[in-house]
């Protein structure tokens, strides 16, 4: 094969599949908001179940309903066969994948669904198969061509059935009223923990703040700031409330003979840049590196008080980009 045949090949699959996608868009009908109904009032969980590659999908699809607030796991039905329909509970719904809607091994389940007066969702292209018929709501999935002609591999049925998948998702998500940070609960690690995580999860708050009293000299507040090694120390008012900072590049520009008989409040560089607790550490780091003036700690304050500190390792160490 050619690099034009491997490519006008990837084309040909990629063309299929999207003209898929736009007859599954086309195709979405009442049932559809109908499941999303019934999964939004779910006491339980929402129990994947396919063979193949529409059990890999299924698979798919119940990491991603987890993953975004909706409870779900993955049974597969010869598994449920042999003891696992145990792990259905009564306050449980089924969504069951199958191309055909007539797949043997999903028989038991449709039968276990209709005994307990189990939610039954089928995903299927056969309108009139068994699991359609079994269904209390039917996603339709288009029967288009699958994007490999001469053996049918599922490609395209099961590009739509993702696809489905991530739309049922989606607007359990909305209906839910998920957020972001209900989704950081659940993806903690990596690039998109990182992605999610708030000044409040990074910064250092309590006693491992630098602060001093307005009324304190810069003697005491050399000690502050070697002892909570931060490179700086925040200065405070009677009430509490951040009045200014002091930072290694104050400490440059009033460095004297006399520096450290002053009071912090003549070194001191009044309404620092500051924070919320709330804000994302990428809005953080933005904050952090813009313009001209680039600085490596910023406080986080609630109400004027300071809550926290974060330093711009933090950050770094954290992932965050």
């Amino acid at each position: 094969m050619t690099q034009s045949d491997a490519l006008a090949a990837a084309r040909r699959v990629i063309q299929l599949e999207q003209d898929g996608l736009g007859q599954l868009a086309d195709s979405l009908d009442d049932s559809f908001a109908g499941a999303v109904g019934k999964l939004t009032g779910l006491k339980g969980r929402v129990i994947c179940a396919g063979v193949g590659k529409s059990g890999h999908v299924a698979r798919k699809i119940a990491a991603t309903l987890a993953s975004t607030g909706t409870p779900a796991q993955f049974v597969h039905p010869t598994e449920a066969s042999h003891g696992d329909l145990g792990m259905i509970t009564p306050d449980d719904a089924v969504l069951a994948l199958s191309k055909s809607g007539e797949t043997r091994e999903l028989g038991d389940l449709m039968a276990y669904c209709r005994r307990f007066g189990t939610p039954l969702i089928g995903m299927t292209c056969g309108l009139d198969s068994q699991l359609a018929k079994a269904s209390d709501h039917l996603l339709r999935v288009p029967d288009a061509p699958e994007a490999c002609a001469e053996t049918r591999a599922p490609t395209t049925s099961t590009t739509l059935m993702m696809a489905l998948g991530d739309a049922l998702a989606v607007a359990l998500l909305e209906a839910r009223g998920f957020t972001a940070q209900d989704f950081k609960t659940y993806h903690p690690g990596g690039a998109l923990g990182a992605a999610l995580a708030t000044v409040g999860d990074l910064m250092h708050g309590g006693d491992a703040m630098p602060l001093i009293g307005i009324e304190t000299q810069m003697s005491d507040a050399l000690i502050e700031i070697s002892a909570k090694g931060l490179g700086c120390v925040g200065v405070t008012t009677e009430d509490g409330k951040l009045a200014g900072m002091i930072t290694d590049g104050d400490l440059r520009r009033h460095m004297g003979p006399d520096l450290l008989d002053q009071p912090v409040s003549e070194v001191m560089t009044r309404q620092p840049k500051t924070i919320s607790p709330e804000t994302l550490a990428a809005d953080a780091l933005r904050e952090m590196t813009a313009g001209s003036v680039k600085i490596t700690q910023l406080f986080a304050v609630r109400d004027g008080k300071p809550a926290g500190l974060l330093h711009i390792h933090d950050l770094l160490r954290a992932g965050v980009k």
